[in-house]
């Protein structure tokens, strides 16, 4: 299959007209090798809050803090630094441990929703739903399920760099037994840990912690090596790096020389036998003040083929997929005074009027639909699918995931994510910003990770 994406930007006000604007498409094997990297070392785990459905709950009432963020829950606060090695806490949002997140406390990683079983859904346009969190949650948010969370994530991610450098332990540099130059310095040395604490000197340079299951290292990068400074400058709190560089010979700082990040290797286009297209759509909002009904219905017409433009009609009658990625109602209480910009002012209306949309979509389109902050599932990340007695009341070619979401159509793998880490890299990373959101996708790439802070809008 060579299928072709017809994809929108998901906002609130151009989500479905773009997508029935757009003649130029993109093909979806263009995204394979995106999404099989991030999905092979991604590693969000279960929320501390386990909340798979919906409380009964009065209609209409339910809103956000029925299902607070984890960053709003918190561990008792330790004097020791994030991993429990010698310095000082990184940052106040992340929840702190009594001792080394790499703690010697047994070396096993838990399965995360990668793991978990595969679903086959058969069909004339068949999905493999091949990660998928939900019914698989069962973090509660204890001492030792951080531990294991974080050693996972060092641990996928510090493979992938190992294979591009010959990486030591951290607690190898404190041995100070390293050949040395006249400058005194050792000869380059090759190190793979978490950052965990970033900040500017007063001369103007970059410096940063380390930490890997043995130790922790302070690592400086100059201002005069302006490539390496400016890379630097976007380093996140969490993330997973390789750095090369020598020791000064105090042996407390490592000067470094180059950065290495997990990032995406370049591969090749994955195609099957069959042909196909599918559409990409997020951000739907039904039941908001703000929703493109007349947009929406036209958008319908597209997909039965009813469009004026025989170009149109010739491409909708391709058309197999449907991935909607968050956001299908608009929600209630999910802001202050949301109510005031709701035209359907009860959440399981909003569900059943998105419902009576969707039984206009040709039976022979499959849909896939994940959650996102508006719906009705918890806030932490990742969300599971919407509950049954919301699923209820879609047609049978409508197909719940959670957020996030790896799926195959047709041999074709797809991950689907409604994006809420954006909110942070926006906020953290110079350069990314909401006016263009692929900036920030690049930077998820390069860290292979699609909430690379802890905390924060995400947990």
């Amino acid at each position: 299959m060579e299928p072709y994406i017809l994809s929108s930007q998901g906002s609130v006000s151009d989500s479905i007209s773009d997508s029935v604007s757009i003649s130029d498409s993109v093909s979806i094997s263009d995204s394979d090798s995106i999404s099989d990297s991030i999905s092979d070392s991604d590693s969000i785990s279960d929320s501390v809050y386990d909340s798979d459905s919906i409380p009964d709950t009065v209609p209409g009432s339910l809103s956000n803090p029925v299902y607070p963020s984890a960053s709003s829950r918190s561990v008792d606060k330790p004097a020791s630094s994030f991993f429990g090695h010698a310095g000082s806490l990184s940052t106040s949002n992340r929840a702190s441990r009594e001792d080394s997140l790499f703690s010697k406390q047994g070396n096993s990683f838990p399965s995360s929703s990668r793991d978990e079983g595969v679903r086959y859904l058969p069909g004339r346009n068949p999905v493999t739903v091949l990660s998928d969190i939900t019914g698989h949650s069962t973090c509660v948010g204890e001492y030792m399920q951080f531990v294991q969370y974080f050693r996972d994530r060092y641990s996928r991610l510090s493979e992938i760099i190992r294979g591009r450098m010959n990486a030591r332990p951290i607690e190898s540099l404190k041995r100070r037994s390293f050949r040395r130059g006249s400058d005194g310095n050792t000869e380059e040395i090759a190190i793979i840990g978490m950052v965990s604490d970033i900040s500017t000197t007063t001369n103007g340079h970059k410096i940063f912690s380390i930490e890997d299951p043995t130790g922790s290292f302070s690592v400086l990068i100059r201002n005069s090596d302006k490539e390496l400074f400016e890379m630097a400058s976007k380093l996140l709190l969490d993330e997973v790096i390789g750095v090369t560089g020598s020791v000064t010979n105090d042996g407390k700082l490592m000067l470094a020389t180059k950065v290495i990040q997990p990032d995406v290797p370049n591969s090749v286009q994955r195609r099957t036998g069959s042909h196909g297209k599918a559409v990409l759509i997020s951000d739907v909002h039904v039941g908001s003040s703000q929703f493109l009904e007349d947009s929406w219905l036209d958008f319908l017409d597209f997909l039965k083929g009813e469009s004026d433009s025989e170009d149109m009609r010739e491409i909708a009658a391709q058309v197999r997929y449907l991935v909607v990625a968050g956001d299908l109602v608009d929600g209630i209480g999910i802001y202050p005074d949301q109510e005031m910009e709701l035209d359907i002012q009860d959440v399981y209306e909003q569900y059943r009027k998105a419902a009576e949309y969707f039984r206009e979509v040709p039976e022979h389109i499959h849909v896939i639909i994940s959650p996102g902050n508006h719906d009705a599932v918890r806030q932490a990340e990742p969300q599971p699918a919407l509950p049954e007695r919301i699923c209820a009341d879609f047609p049978a070619n409508v197909t719940f995931v959670g957020n996030p979401a790896l799926v195959d159509l047709d041999g074709v793998r797809i991950l689907i994510y409604h994006g809420r880490s954006i909110d942070d890299l926006v906020a953290s990373v110079p350069g990314v910003s909401y006016q263009e959101p692929a900036g920030a996708v690049l930077e998820m790439l390069k860290r292979r990770h699609l909430a690379p802070t802890y905390g924060s809008r995400v947990s």
